[in-house]
């Protein structure tokens, strides 16, 4: 129950045990053309989409040394430790960088984001971390984002590394420039391959001012796959099999019934935990549907804690970053998780409670999980 890298399929761990093959054959191009398909069908985009073998920090990389130039001026909202990477990297780039800062637990309401855009009319882009998966928050207005930038016709980036394919996502028609995901996140496949969206407006960006790069060269991506549908280099290849079949998996269940059990699910592992007396951490109106973050009960140890309920239950839950160590921990809701999942980690978790001393009702949890997963009929 990490917030990634998530339980895999056995159908997509499966996907990978295939011979080699050479990545500038006709077999190679069957394989990452219905790749980089698939992965616009998720994203709803009819732009370009690589499939970069790395991680969702290379594919964010990639997004911002393709966008930004020196002295871009971009707005960024940051409330935890993957928005606060994301500005440093958009600095390390060039960018003037203006903060939106909020407390961590709660994500920059519309009003204030619109203020900044008010008081910078000559900015160049918005990029937003959509999932603060440190804090357990999300961003909940991407669809009104676009009245903004369309001012002056700043781009808009969204880092989606750990929610895309577990919510809603209409590149196309909010108007997002550039987004990515990692595959080891809502996607349920293995680490390694993150794919990142590019429209027209931004490819044009790109292609006239490429970046100082080599491997993170959008462009580059572009121009092979438009000669041969090669990549410009060597991609993991057993890892596109995983990536593909996981896509597969994605547009089988469909993508409408995939964000509903991600929101059941959410709402039952919230509704469970709460009645077993564990309070999340992010204010209410900025709760993820995809990482829970939860306070620790006073006196509690987190190694301890999480040592305990991985090895005498084998639940995994991750720990708080930075400033957050040892006073949250982080349980995830994405990729494969259904009703086993959130009944076992509620059990889980209350009994280890109750292994350490502490007070909790176990049936009142599941009762108050089960109320939710049965209203969805999940």
């Amino acid at each position: 129950m990490l917030p990634g890298p998530t339980n895999v399929p056995e159908r997509v761990m499966r996907a990978m045990y295939v011979p080699m093959i050479n990545h500038r054959s006709d077999d190679f191009v069957e394989l990452y053309q219905k790749c980089v398909e698939n992965t616009q069908q998720v994203f709803k985009t009819s732009g370009e989409a690589v499939c970069l073998s790395a991680s969702g920090t290379g594919a964010v990389e990639a997004g911002v040394i393709n966008i930004v130039r020196k002295g871009d001026k971009v707005l960024i909202p940051v409330n935890g430790e993957f928005s606060t990477r994301l500005a440093q990297m958009i600095e390390w780039a060039g960018g003037n960088v203006v903060k939106i800062e909020t407390q961590p637990g709660q994500t920059a309401t519309l009003d204030q984001v619109r203020e900044a855009f008010d008081n910078n009319p000559d900015v160049s882009s918005f990029f937003c971390v959509w999932n603060e998966t440190s804090t357990g928050t999300m961003t909940k207005y991407l669809d009104r984002i676009k009245d903004l930038t369309s001012r002056n016709d700043a781009m808009y980036v969204v880092d989606g590394v750990s929610i895309v394919g577990g919510e809603e996502l209409e590149m196309d028609k909010w108007g997002i420039d550039v987004a990515m995901t990692g595959a080891q996140k809502a996607f349920a496949a293995p680490p390694g391959i993150s794919p990142i969206c590019i429209n027209a407006r931004a490819k044009k960006h790109m292609i006239e001012a490429p970046p100082k790069s080599m491997y993170f060269n959008l462009p580059r991506y572009f121009k092979y796959y438009e000669e041969s549908k090669h990549t410009p280099f060597t991609p993991a290849l057993p890892l596109l099999y995983a990536y593909r079949e996981a896509l597969d998996m994605i547009l089988e269940e469909g993508l409408d019934a995939r964000i509903k059990r991600h929101r059941t699910c959410s709402a039952a592992l919230y509704a469970g935990l709460g009645g077993i007396g564990l309070e999340p951490f992010a204010d209410t109106e900025s709760r993820s549907t995809i990482v829970i973050a939860l306070k620790y009960l006073e006196g509690l140890k987190d190694k301890t804690f999480r040592d305990t309920l991985a090895k005498k239950f084998r639940v995994l839950v991750a720990g708080g970053f930075g400033d957050l160590k040892g006073s949250v921990f982080r349980v995830g809701c994405m990729g494969e998780v259904n009703r086993y999942h959130v009944m076992r980690t509620i059990s889980a978790i209350s009994s280890t409670l109750a292994m350490m001393g502490y007070e909790t009702d176990t049936a009142a949890g599941l009762a108050a999980a089960e109320k939710e997963l049965d209203a969805s009929s999940l």
